[in-house]
């Protein structure tokens, strides 16, 4: 089929691309891989397709992201997903596999690793279920850092020396732990 028109129709013609743009990205499947480093457990799953998150899926993340220490699993709120797909798909990975260091804590869990580790607050948002800990082999986590941060979705932390970065859903702030003041700054 050929269709030809007049230059006077070259905006209504780029509305149309426009539209038919956008209503193929409506229906884009979101996908994730993630490997968590305490199970060794893997997911490839879409968890959602277009605009609509699929039940299902975000159960079986909720799972996966469960405290591997008591077994217990909370309901992730689904823009942490978002924004691990924003954030592979941002540095050119989109279907990279990306290695969870941390999803849900119990506060038993928490006061745990806070009383054997430092760096860990005592009202993590990892307790809400509203924050992840990761990092994507072959890519450097400062790279992952500057990536998130540019997002402006949430909290980013970096702990450079653990070789991980920290996003949530929280209001959008950044730390870093145990860093040169050039990258607390922000640099």
């Amino acid at each position: 089929m050929l269709f030809l028109s007049a230059p006077s129709d070259a905006r209504a013609q780029s509305r149309r691309g426009s539209v038919q743009q956008s209503s193929s990205q409506e229906g884009q499947d979101h996908h994730l891989l993630l490997y968590n480093t305490h199970t060794a457990e893997r997911i490839n799953i879409v968890y959602r397709r277009g605009e609509q998150y699929i039940p299902s899926a975000l159960a079986q993340l909720d799972y996966f992201l469960r405290d591997h220490r008591t077994g217990d699993v909370r309901h992730f709120d689904p823009r942490l997903y978002d924004i691990l797909y924003d954030l592979a798909s941002s540095i050119g990975h989109a279907s990279g596999e990306i290695d969870i260091v941390c999803g849900y804590r119990t506060s038993s869990t928490n006061e745990s690793l806070r009383a054997y580790t430092t760096g860990v607050a005592k009202n993590s948002l990892h307790i809400q279920a509203e924050a992840i800990d990761l990092r994507m082999p072959g890519i450097d986590t400062l790279k992952l850092r500057k990536a998130a941060l540019s997002l402006r979705r949430g909290g980013v932390g970096y702990y450079p020396h653990s070789d991980f970065i920290h996003v949530d859903i929280g209001r959008v702030r950044q730390w870093c732990f145990e860093c040169p003041g050039s990258l607390i700054a922000g640099d």
